[in-house]
């Protein structure tokens, strides 16, 4: 399915085409605190409309997770990363994505604490 989504004060926007399945709630140190429910899609299956120079670039830890956050708002809509054997994905932050009703979605509890 194609969703749309973007930041709080919407400089940055984009276009993605996935199944949200069941996203992930990570308790690492960094998704505890921001709250993100995460689904996965392959790079070529990610647009950004708009907000590349609104985008700030956070690194922690291993450096190999770009969290990107809008520098107006503050607001992580989406990262970039790989997956394990290399493939890149975009790590979508679901409560960003338009018109997602998510009370409907099941989430699964990821314990990133500890990795």
């Amino acid at each position: 399915m194609k969703y749309t989504g973007g930041c709080h004060c919407g400089k940055v926007r984009f276009e993605v085409e996935m199944e949200i399945g069941k996203p992930i709630s990570c308790n690492c140190s960094i998704c505890q605190k921001k709250g993100t429910l995460l689904s996965f899609a392959p790079t070529k299956q990610f647009t950004l409309l708009q907000g590349q120079n609104a985008l700030t670039d956070y690194q922690f830890h291993k450096h190999v997770i770009h969290h990107l956050f809008c520098s107006t708002c503050g607001v992580t809509s989406f990262a970039n990363g790989s997956t394990p054997d290399g493939q890149e994905v975009k790590a979508i932050n679901v409560r960003c994505l338009d018109g997602v009703d998510l009370d409907k979605i099941e989430v699964i509890k990821y314990d990133g604490k500890s990795k």
